[in-house]
């Protein structure tokens, strides 16, 4: 994993917590790789980070630069289709927060 190239504050981050099920494990991975090519390609987005635990507890953090940026990748189709499709067969349980980064800070290592 490694880390997002944010901006220097403000921006946004979308925060995705999901609980996975058994089922369809390849689908999955290929659909959530997919999504993330997808929305690198949209305009404003600046990031993702994701960690996934053995239990199938994941978050998925992704960045962009304005709450208009997030709006119009809801609006995706394809990200849209996933949508259905997560909440068919993919997650028992998810919430997606949505937040302003209003201050960041790294050690000098990063």
């Amino acid at each position: 994993m490694f880390f997002a190239n944010t901006p220097p504050p403000p921006y946004y981050a979308v925060i995705f917590t999901s609980q996975r099920t058994d089922k369809e494990s390849d689908s999955y991975h290929k659909a959530a790789h997919k999504m993330v090519e997808l929305a690198s390609k949209q305009p404003g987005f600046l990031g993702v980070e994701s960690a996934r635990e053995q239990n199938g507890l994941g978050i998925t953090v992704s960045y962009w630069d304005s709450l208009d940026a997030i709006g119009q990748w809801k609006e995706n189709l394809s990200h849209q289709r996933a949508q259905e499709k997560g909440k068919k067969d993919w997650y028992s349980s998810y919430i997606t927060r949505i937040c302003k980064v209003e201050r960041d800070y790294a050690n000098e290592s990063q």
